[in-house]
């Protein structure tokens, strides 16, 4: 296994990761990251494969459980709760109890109202250049979870604000501060949330909230904890990611130059899925062995990690001809943009509904739409979206 260095807050890698990821995979499918400190998968046959390994998960195995600082109490007590960093049997009970909730149905049923919201959206567009990120690509998720969930969508704002502080835990470089912030953040979701969820169990409504509160697999429900951790998950995960795949997408369709046939009807599916192949919202994801086990030659030591390269997975030319290239016209193959296995993200059904409608209604509307210089991503690696979008119509 090659030892390779590549710092992930460099200005060149944060701008374009994947010639790294090109000489990595070229180094074989798993290498040692040398800045992470852990092998990293680079190939899309051994990133899939570890997402379906059973011999691997999020959760840190027992033995290993961090002492958690003071400072970063609140934040990790939310972090305990989520799906996302948990194995079965908890995983299994979680999942099962919110996808009773977040049903495809439910998520289809916003359709009309995602649709009004974009038209609302674009009709506020000031004429000079402004932030596309800011004034649609953001707003759009954000709004729709806050109204799945029922909240007003007053607190969109401050649900961004909380979520773009706690989302700083997961990007290389993050300091004290930013550690501080996410628990300030964290602290308050969690008195926002508790009266909020409190509320809706005195007077239940038609919105996801009720509907996890209502929710029951075997006679169990969701504790109040588990409810606030799920709702916040959805909210960050859900608009961090969605946001950033809607900003990459438009970027990417600017710089290619649209063709308007992608954005039809019968080609917005695939236009969507080489979006997320093209340049994901999430470049890495790792996971814990649970047992000793090889792996394309080197033998994992329970409790040791692995970095699935998401972004290096979707550029691998053993699953995409020409994988560099942007091409909508491709035929759609499964990409590991969402994750994989029993962890594969819940809301991937709805950030694909949103960029459905919002990409044919945002190039229908600004037909016109320009870049303002050339758009620069944020370091905020493994995430991997921009600082902003300048544009003009």
């Amino acid at each position: 296994m090659k030892t390779l260095s590549q710092s992930a807050t460099a200005p060149d890698f944060v701008q374009n990761p994947y010639p790294f990821y090109e000489a990595a995979r070229d180094a074989g499918p798993l290498v040692f990251w040398q800045d992470y400190d852990m092998p990293a998968a680079m190939s899309l046959d051994l990133v899939s494969a570890i997402f379906k390994n059973r011999k691997f998960g999020r959760e840190v195995p027992e033995e290993m459980a961090p002492v958690i600082p003071d400072h970063v109490k609140d934040f990790y007590a939310v972090e305990a709760h989520s799906m996302l960093e948990l194995e079965p049997p908890r995983h299994t009970r979680l999942r099962s109890l919110v996808l009773r909730a977040f049903t495809t149905r439910s998520i289809a049923a916003l359709e009309e109202e995602i649709d009004a919201l974009c038209h609302e959206l674009i009709d506020t567009f000031p004429e000079g250049p402004f932030d596309l990120l800011e004034a649609y690509c953001t707003q759009v998720p954000i709004i729709t979870i806050a109204r799945l969930l029922g909240v007003p969508d007053e607190m969109a704002p401050q649900f961004l604000a909380w979520s773009h502080a706690m989302v700083t835990m997961y990007t290389a470089g993050r300091t004290r501060a930013d550690e501080e912030a996410a628990n300030t953040a964290a602290r308050e979701f969690i008195e926002y949330l508790t009266g909020y969820i409190d509320q809706r169990r005195q007077t239940p409504s038609d919105d996801l909230i009720s509907r996890l509160i209502a929710a029951e697999e075997e006679g169990e429900k969701l504790s109040t904890e588990e409810l606030i951790t799920t709702c916040v998950l959805l909210l960050n995960a859900g608009h961090e990611a969605t946001v950033h795949s809607m900003g990459n997408g438009v970027k990417t369709l600017l710089e290619t130059g649209l063709q308007t046939n992608w954005l039809a009807p019968d080609a917005i599916d695939q236009t969507v899925e080489e979006i997320l192949r093209y340049d994901p919202p999430l470049h890495m994801f790792t996971r814990y062995a649970y047992e000793d086990i090889e792996v394309a030659g080197h033998t994992f030591k329970r409790g040791d990690q692995i970095a699935l390269m998401l972004g290096a997975a979707n550029r691998d030319p053993a699953g995409w001809e020409n994988p560099n290239r942007f091409d909508p016209t491709r035929k759609i193959k499964t990409n590991t943009a969402f994750g994989g296995g029993l962890h594969f993200c819940v809301g991937a059904p709805l950030a694909r509904l949103e960029m459905k409608i919002a990409l044919p209604i945002l190039f229908d509307r600004c037909p016109d739409l320009s870049l303002v210089g050339t758009p620069k991503y944020a370091n905020a690696y493994h995430f991997h979206g921009l600082e902003r979008l300048e544009v003009t119509l």
